[in-house]
């Protein structure tokens, strides 16, 4: 079997996960997987649909690919991920280039859908998406030295904007031997940086016990010889207890780094959101945080124009952002997406306020990455080696304070001893370049 097969996952580290399976059942399965998909027989574009600026991603994508398909180039495309699943009865009648579309829960048959479409036939398959296979091998498409560990899937959360749970489905967690075995592999494989994801991380294993088991998660992670360093996105902040703040604080393998999406700070908005709190409860959470965890980097994500939003309560908003001073912010537009109850709500704010809304949020928090980095300079901080950029002439990495692809860098120069890709070294800091910080090899 001489087929090439490449694959394009877009969207969150999840559907990296995702596609990192698919692409191990195709190999095992005879396929040859190629890096470049202009060279591959068949290509797989896993898309994501969880806004509307990834679902027009997807969709150029496929695109894209379907004129190198009326070229000759490719054979045939394959639809999966997020958007196929939600998609279903669009996709097929709408992208008439494409050649299967395929549900979540029919990942782990991916080989055999490859055979049928590449024997000519259309498909179009949908089994329970709860059929998703939580773990299993996996090639994977991150550098050696850092991967994604997935804990859960799908969301119990129902936030009123949120399409999650219809897509993927209810939450569910892997047992802890699956995680902790997997991770030790990883481990074994030179894996420095552990990245822990789901959709809810810290509701990890409320559906085994009763009871949110990610403390008791990550102090068994810690106790693993291979693993160095550990770092947990997707916190919810009502569920950053005391005993999982503590575990944070104490396990020194656990990097001080918490991702926690907030959303809003307006008690009104953030019960409209289906979520829960208020600025006074967040704003103790956050002091609770940096006064219990050491150098604790806080990330945040924030939310400006839902449906019925005040200008008061965005200025409520940019207060909130401003005094608390994160050290890592997303900042997005409110997106209507369809079925969702905040779709159907009253009050939908024009376009044009809620982009403006969030410009501002972000003009603001590039006032307080500018000071958090010049914080850092005098300061002699360890880094993990991603690169050399030889246009700079100096090589790259991230420290403890950034995850990878969606924070900032720290660029250095070795002037004598040369690092390898992968190692994790000492770098003064000495100047800041935008955002970014700037040193020398120490």
């Amino acid at each position: 079997m001489n087929e090439r097969i490449g694959m394009i996952s877009l969207g969150c580290a999840k559907n990296r996960v995702d596609a990192e399976m698919m692409l191990y059942t195709l190999k095992e399965a005879g396929y040859q997987i190629v890096a470049d998909p202009a060279f591959s027989d068949v290509v797989i574009v896993n898309t994501c649909g969880f806004i509307e600026d990834a679902k027009q991603e997807s969709i150029d994508e496929v695109l894209e690919l379907a004129a190198l398909k009326q070229e000759g180039k490719i054979k045939a495309i394959i639809m999966t991920g997020c958007l196929a699943e939600r998609y279903r009865e669009e996709v097929l009648k709408e992208l008439y280039e494409v050649d299967a579309v395929v549900g979540l829960g029919a990942n782990a048959q991916i080989d055999k859908i490859v055979r049928e479409v590449l024997d000519g036939q259309k498909k179009e398959i949908f089994p329970d998406k709860e059929m998703l296979p939580l773990c299993g091998g996996r090639i994977r498409s991150t550098p050696y030295y850092y991967a994604y560990l997935k804990i859960a899937e799908g969301c119990d959360n129902h936030c009123t904007y949120c399409a999650i749970p219809m897509i993927r489905g209810r939450f569910r967690s892997r047992s802890m031997d699956s995680i902790l075995a997997e991770a030790k592999e990883l481990g074994q494989m030179g894996v420095k940086e552990l990245i822990l994801i789901a959709q809810d991380t810290s509701r990890y294993g409320e559906d085994l016990t009763g009871e949110p088991q990610l403390a008791k998660l990550l102090t068994a992670l810690c106790r693993l010889d291979e693993i160095q360093h550990i770092r947990v996105l997707y916190c919810y902040p009502e569920r950053m207890t005391d005993e999982l703040i503590e575990v944070f604080a104490k396990e020194e393998k656990i990097l001080k780094y918490i991702d926690i999406p907030m959303q809003h700070c307006n008690a009104r908005i953030l019960k409209l959101m289906n979520r829960r709190g208020d600025r006074e409860s967040l704003t103790a959470l956050v002091q609770k945080l940096r006064e219990r965890v050491k150098g604790i980097v806080l990330r945040t994500t924030v939310m400006t124009g839902f449906p019925s939003e005040t200008e008061e309560e965005f200025e409520e908003l940019a207060e909130f952002v401003k005094e608390m001073k994160f050290e890592r912010l997303g900042c997005f537009a409110y997106s209507a997406e369809e079925n969702t109850p905040a779709a159907k709500l009253p009050e939908q704010i024009d376009e044009d306020t809620k982009k403006h809304r969030q410009e501002i949020i972000m003009e603001q928090q590039q006032t307080v990455l500018a000071e958090y980095a010049a914080r850092q300079v005098g300061k002699t901080i360890r880094v993990l080696c991603e690169g050399f950029d030889r246009y700079a002439e100096c090589y790259f990495g991230r420290s403890y304070a950034d995850a990878p692809e969606v924070d900032g860098k720290v660029f250095f120069v070795a002037e004598e001893n040369k690092p390898k890709i992968g190692e994790i070294v000492s770098v003064e800091i000495t100047d800041t370049l935008d955002c970014d910080v700037m040193g020398y090899l120490r």
